[in-house]
């Protein structure tokens, strides 16, 4: 397969459609990017599908889905917590399955009852919440985590199976929960405003009749904007089989990126976060 640097910055087209599913996040949803900046990371084009994640008539957070492995392969988002409760209503993406359809997140009963998509057309675009069922040692983990919305609708957002990956059990309720609820509220203070990536690696291995890609690591990193003159970042990495977190600068995250998705370079934050 050809490979091409998405760099999202001109308008390639996807068969899907053009509202949430769309041309590119520097058109429709550029501010959750530092400095307007998507991550520039050389993928396969064809199955990686941009999607800026609406609901209730909003943009929440873009993500990067790979419709072939039927995982996100990162969300961008900006992070701003808040203490409203969270609701497990899950949805899906009905653009995935076609352009026609609504450009905002559903659950999979009203796209299949209502929107009369079939349930082979929705398997075969996107993860389904069968694909979750019944994992043994992995379960549903977020990429961009409610914990990190501010109000209701916005952590409601965060439940879309594309925003998901099989992530190790023991690792989600542990170390990287400590990461997203702990470290981010400490590495964000005198923050003005945070912008996080976070994302999957795929693997080799699958769950669901091999459907759904089982990543073989998760990362995330954040840069945060204090004033004109003052910047800072972080990042972790993880192995998706233990309970453990690797604290790393911005640039070896990067490092490690571009080795493990065999890529010539990765660049997650536009060039003035700082790498160290």
């Amino acid at each position: 397969m050809l490979l091409v640097l998405l760099f999202f910055c001109v308008g390639w087209q996807t068969t899907p459609g053009e509202a949430e599913v769309v041309k590119s996040f520097e058109e429709t949803c550029p501010r959750y990017f530092f400095r307007k900046t998507p991550p520039k990371i050389s993928l396969t084009a064809s199955y990686m599908v941009p999607i800026c994640q609406r609901y209730k008539n909003q943009y929440r957070y873009a993500t990067l889905y790979d419709q072939k492995k039927r995982i996100p392969i990162y969300s961008a988002y900006i992070y701003n917590p808040g203490r409203a409760k969270r609701t497990d209503n899950w949805m899906v993406e009905p653009q995935l399955v076609g352009s026609g359809l609504r450009p905002e997140m559903i659950s999979e009963e009203d796209l299949i009852q209502k929107f009369h998509v079939t349930k082979a057309a929705l398997e075969e675009s996107q993860a389904v919440l069968q694909d979750y069922k019944n994992l043994i040692d992995y379960n549903r983990g977020h990429l961009n985590p409610n914990s990190h919305q501010p109000d209701p609708e916005a952590k409601k957002s965060t439940f879309t199976l594309t925003n998901i990956v099989p992530q190790f059990t023991k690792l989600n309720g542990g170390a990287w929960q400590t990461y997203e609820q702990q470290t981010m509220q400490t590495k964000t203070q005198g923050c003005k405003e945070t912008f996080a990536v976070v994302g999957a690696v795929p693997g080799n291995n699958y769950i669901a009749g091999r459907r759904v890609n089982k990543p073989s690591h998760v990362w995330s990193t954040a840069c945060c904007y204090i004033d004109n003159n003052h910047l800072r970042s972080w990042a972790i990495i993880a192995t998706n089989d233990k309970d453990q977190v690797e604290e790393l600068t911005l640039g070896q995250l990067e490092e490690k990126l571009t080795k493990l998705y065999q890529q010539n370079s990765v660049l997650l934050f536009d060039i003035d976060c700082p790498r160290q």
